[in-house]
């Protein structure tokens, strides 16, 4: 997967992730790929959440020990 940015947005609590998040889709253009690595357990629900509130994809969550990935598509 070709990711045009990436976030370490490791050892923040909800909100900062979606926050910091938000502020990285507003400065790339459509159809890029932002990955979010965090380590707050609720990021994989409000990562889809905000998906379905914003419209940009939610192309791909995994998690590897206590890490956790999100791969959203710019709308």
């Amino acid at each position: 997967m070709d990711v045009q940015k990436e976030l370490d947005t490791r050892g923040l609590n909800c909100p900062l992730p979606i926050l910091k998040a938000k502020k990285a889709l507003s400065e790339m253009a459509s159809g890029e790929l932002l990955k979010v690595v965090a380590t707050d357990p609720g990021s994989v629900r409000d990562f889809q959440a905000f998906s379905r509130q914003t419209g940009h994809e939610l192309v791909e969550q995994s998690s590897a020990g206590d890490e956790f990935m999100h791969i959203l598509r710019r709308r």
